[in-house]
């Protein structure tokens, strides 16, 4: 419409939407967005449970572990850290560059309370890997139906 009625659109009487709905509708779910004109780098992540903990994986290749922090607060697990560009050599001229680096931030909302003192996490072939350990309360208990 503002390209049949170009003064309307100078008069600022028909305006357009600064975010459009697709990109928008990714920041509801704090998903990165494709439609996004910044690229950096973001881990994939698994959450899985067994019936003692809580597991997290988060893939993390040719990351440093002393690059990465995580904390824990309340029910929420934060990981953090920075994958590191390698340096460069002036004579090599790129065709392709697709790996990702940058600084990264993933929050989790964990779904119930864990043993904050017994969380441990280890790093093994660029998959960090953070068991965090139920609290009594919180196991899933059998019930027996008397009769």
């Amino acid at each position: 419409m503002t390209a049949i009625f170009p003064i309307l659109r100078r008069s600022r009487w028909i305006n357009r939407p600064d975010v459009d709905f697709f990109g928008r509708s990714f920041e509801d779910f704090e998903l990165p967005s494709p439609f996004s004109k910044e690229t950096g780098f973001t881990p994939a992540l698994n959450v899985s449970e067994t019936e003692k903990e809580l597991i997290v994986k988060a893939e993390v290749p040719g990351m440093d572990r002393k690059d990465i922090n995580i904390s824990l607060s309340r029910n929420l697990l934060t990981v953090k850290g920075q994958k590191k560009q390698e340096k460069e050599d002036e004579n090599e001229n790129y065709h392709i560059v697709e790996r990702c680096y940058g600084r990264f931030s993933r929050t989790i909302r964990l779904p119930f309370e864990v043993e904050a003192d017994n969380v441990n996490a280890t790093c093994k072939d660029g998959v960090l890997k953070i068991t965090l350990p139920k609290l009594e309360t919180a196991k899933t208990r059998k019930i027996d139906v008397k009769g």
